[in-house]
């Protein structure tokens, strides 16, 4: 599941990938949050952490997922990734040169500084 992350400022969406990633979370909680969060903004930023409590993503939310990034790729100012994955490291660092927005991958016990720069200035 996806859950909020509480407590952010505005403009700045904060997710938690929590157990199995299913179809529906992308539609009943990444996606209304990111596009409230766009109410009144040209970009916004997302943190997005895939810590130790997140098991995989099913079949489905990988499709909902490449649509999710195709829909909204010109939409973050800046994208913070959490996760010790090697291979959604690896994923990010390799698809980041195609957003406009700055990405950076941290690791989970780096939850702090990718919270702080993603929510420097905002």
């Amino acid at each position: 599941m996806i859950e909020l992350i509480p407590g952010l400022p505005d403009g700045v969406v904060g997710l938690r990938a929590v157990g199995d990633v299913e179809d529906d979370d992308y539609t009943e909680v990444l996606v209304p949050a990111v596009e409230a969060a766009l109410e009144g903004r040209e970009k916004i930023r997302l943190l997005y952490v895939l810590g130790p409590e997140f098991d995989e993503y099913e079949g489905s939310a990988m499709k909902e997922d490449a649509k999710f990034g195709m829909h909204h790729l010109f939409d973050f100012e800046r994208v913070a990734v959490v996760t010790d994955a090697k291979w959604i490291n690896r994923g990010v660092r390799w698809f980041a040169f195609a957003m406009p927005g700055e990405v950076k991958v941290y690791a989970n016990a780096d939850l702090d500084a990718a919270t702080a720069w993603i929510t420097e200035g905002a």
